[in-house]
């Protein structure tokens, strides 16, 4: 049976379980960018084991993302979405128990696949539920409000528990929250299938295959260029080009990158989320290992950057109805490259770090909403499921490339800086070197010049990303979208990070 005109009337309960779902993901994922020294050291762990940690799960979810909807849909998305809550928890309470980097990053993979099952599923319920135009913007703002909640007090919160409990902690705190969200979906939550849609198996194997070798090529370019790694890469993803555009039912129509918009708002997202991705990774051990914060302390001084991303997020959304999403786009992206020039900078003092982290905040605020708006609009209605993963696919990459490529950037200038008598595990860890106390200051001045370089490398990717956006994107302005399909495409989310 349909639901009645106004919607479920469990609908606002239901929304509660939703955000749950979404809060535990994004918690996750901005609680882990603080542990990464508690990880180095416990484990063992090297600067190549914490970025696969850090990148296995977003690869597998970007990947997984767009089969996962159209599994949903098929199967049903409420069934579809308790699966990946179970695969979550007990792939967070196995983390609890590892003792080594490799079974954590396996860990890692299976709480991407998780990850990827819940987040197409709960945008779908939510539409499902919410029939009417007015309260279903109400249900998608506060959906999107909560993912920036998580963004803001994630690593807060991991700092905390890092700081009481051990890292362990971090993932140990997912397992009762996915188990709530388990049990409320059952007693509230119905059952809904979409359209049937074919899933497309070898594309998403190739997908797969494909970013993994270039995310591999690009973290051993510290250690010098992997042959085999590269053609892997090249064959895999002219592979999945070609299928993808030969299939009847593709995971990803890629006839939409013959849209300006589309095309424009894509690359330059990849460009900036690239960025972001590497951001989290280096400026989290600089902090902590640099300039000697606690993980609490780490974690509270990202608070700026996601207070102005949360204040900037509106106001981008509201100027790029006025002046037209590329001008503001570009706005955004320009202000974006100042935040990441100042980061370049920003061992001068603390003062520097907390403008360049507001800066940098503000301008993602502007950018994002104009940037997903634009992609966003040259999707048809009967596709906005489709788009809303491609959109979350296309930021996902970009994020995991950001690691892989900062994080080796990164990697390799501190490595060059270090003196070449020092110990071989010291010139390729900061983690180590500190604890050396006739190295600690060379290496702390050594990862502050790798820093350095680190966000130059950001701030011109993401000046690329301005010139793309102003080349590709048309300068018309928008019209204003009714509210249904403001609804259905999912513009309330814009900017936020899962």
């Amino acid at each position: 049976m349909s639901p009645p005109q106004s919607g479920h009337p469990r609908r606002w309960l239901i929304l509660i379980v939703l955000c749950l779902s979404t809060l535990v993901l994004v918690v996750d994922n901005m609680a882990l960018t603080v542990a990464v020294p508690s990880l180095a050291a416990d484990l063992s762990a090297s600067p190549q084991d914490i970025q696969w940690i850090l990148e296995s799960y977003m690869l597998v979810f970007a990947g997984l993302l767009l089969t996962a909807g159209s599994l949903s849909d098929r199967y049903g998305r409420r069934r579809v979405m308790l699966v990946g809550l179970v695969l979550f928890g007990a792939a967070s309470l196995a983390a609890t128990l590892v003792t080594g980097p490799e079974p954590l990053v396996a860990v890692r993979v299976v709480m991407g696949v998780g990850g990827a099952l819940v987040m197409p599923s709960t945008l779908s319920i939510l539409i499902t539920v919410f029939t009417d135009a007015n309260e279903r913007r109400k249900a998608m703002a506060a959906w999107g409000a909560v993912a920036m909640l998580g963004m803001v007090g994630g690593p807060v919160l991991g700092g905390v528990l890092i700081a009481s409990h051990g890292w362990e902690s971090i993932f140990g705190i997912n397992v009762p929250i996915a188990a709530l969200a388990v049990v409320a979906a059952l007693a509230l939550m119905p059952e809904s299938k979409g359209p049937a849609t074919r899933p497309d198996p070898v594309g998403a194997v190739l997908s797969m295959v494909g970013m993994s070798a270039l995310v591999w090529t690009v973290n051993e370019l510290a250690h010098g260029v992997s042959w085999p790694a590269l053609a892997l890469t090249v064959a895999a993803l002219t592979a999945f080009v070609i299928w993808e555009l030969r299939t009847p039912f593709p995971m990803v129509p890629l006839t939409l990158f013959r849209d300006r918009d589309f095309a424009g708002g894509s690359l330059s997202l990849t460009l900036v989320q690239i960025g972001n991705g590497g951001l989290l990774l280096v400026l989290t051990q600089y902090l902590q290992f640099g300039l000697g914060y606690t993980p609490t302390q780490a974690g509270l001084a990202f608070i700026p950057m996601a207070i102005a991303s949360l204040i900037f997020n509106g106001v981008g959304a509201g100027l790029g109805v006025r002046f037209g999403n590329r001008a503001v786009a570009v706005l955004g992206m320009v202000v974006m490259a100042t935040g990441f020039g100042l980061l370049t900078v920003s061992s001068e003092g603390l003062a520097t770090l907390v403008v360049a982290q507001f800066v940098l905040g503000a301008g993602g605020g502007l950018a994002m909403p104009s940037a997903v708006a634009a992609l966003m609009g040259t999707i048809p209605t009967e596709q906005a499921g489709v788009g809303s993963a491609l959109n979350d696919t296309i930021q996902q990459a970009g994020a995991a490339l950001g690691v892989a490529a900062l994080g080796s950037l990164a990697t390799g200038s501190y490595a060059a800086a270090m003196p070449a008598d020092a110990a071989e595990a010291a010139r390729h860890s900061i983690a180590i070197a500190v604890a050396d106390p006739s190295l600690a200051d060379t290496a702390r001045h050594a990862y502050g010049a790798a820093m350095s370089t680190a966000f130059a490398g950001a701030a011109a990717g993401v000046l690329a990303a301005a010139v793309l956006a102003l080349l590709l994107m048309r300068g018309r302005r928008p019209a204003p979208p009714t509210p249904t399909a403001a609804a259905e495409t999912g513009t309330p989310l814009v900017g936020a990070t899962h």
